[in-house]
């Protein structure tokens, strides 16, 4: 695994910045705050997988959304997903609209989950199996994205493949995109439990990427993991922290 010279001169600072935040006091403004709702592990990861494709933009405008999306389809989110008709998809679905995704969006997503589930028994079985047998993180994830737009949405949008609006909720690593949203969902399936993260899929969390934006590139070169000018589109993690503090997606 790739080292950095400082990093062994920043990592005792940043587990002393970890060991002083409050987790649940900064998942108060995350998206991971609406998932810990949920102990069944198939819960769990549906409802990681809606907030984490959904949260775009201002999180004190979409968390709201995503809460009473999530109080919509009740307690079991797994459930509705794995048996629902696209009627009720839809139904349950009706009140969801933040700036491009509306209902209809959200019942695809609901309706591809719920293919996975009833013929690999859960999203996280599909996805650690993907990694096994590609033994890497970004094929894995593509071919997750490809088992989600796999199903026939003829029911619900009228046509058979996924929508542009869709496919910005689900983005795919071969067309260039960093897939942040989607990689933040991997953190919390994979990494810990630790408070923040659930540790729930039988992937290894050194496997893990960090898309880099400019936030993180800067903070990156203001600590010394990198003296890059530029940035690129994503790194491996250095090292993996014995915990994690909330994250705001971007």
């Amino acid at each position: 695994m790739k080292t950095w010279p400082r990093a062994a001169r920043v990592r005792p600072a940043l587990e002393r910045l970890l060991a002083e935040t409050s987790a649940p006091l900064r998942m108060r403004s995350d998206p991971v705050e609406l998932v810990h709702r949920y102990r069944d592990p198939l819960d769990i990861e549906v409802a990681g997988l809606l907030c984490a494709a959904l949260a775009y933009g201002r999180v004190d405008l979409f968390k709201p959304r995503l809460s009473a999306l999530l109080e919509a389809l009740g307690p079991s989110p797994a459930a509705v997903a794995r048996d629902a008709k696209p009627a009720e998809l839809l139904r349950r679905a009706a009140e969801f609209s933040y700036r491009m995704t509306g209902p209809r969006d959200v019942a695809c997503l609901l309706y591809g989950a719920g293919r996975i589930q009833r013929e690999h028994g859960s999203l996280g079985t599909f996805f650690a199996a993907a990694y096994r047998e590609r033994k890497d993180l970004k094929q894995a994830l593509a071919a997750l994205v490809d088992e989600l737009c796999a199903a026939d949405f003829t029911p619900l949008l009228g046509q058979s493949g996924p929508t542009r609006r869709l496919k910005h909720l689900l983005p795919h690593p071969s067309r260039g995109s960093a897939c942040k949203r989607l990689n933040l969902y991997l953190r919390w399936m994979v990494r810990g439990p630790d408070g923040v993260d659930f540790g729930l899929w039988d992937v290894p969390a050194d496997a893990l990427v960090v898309p880099l934006d400019t936030h993180v590139h800067r903070i990156g070169r203001f600590v010394g993991l990198t003296a890059r000018k530029d940035h690129p589109r994503e790194a491996r993690r250095p090292w993996t922290p014995p915990g994690r503090v909330g994250h705001r997606p971007g």
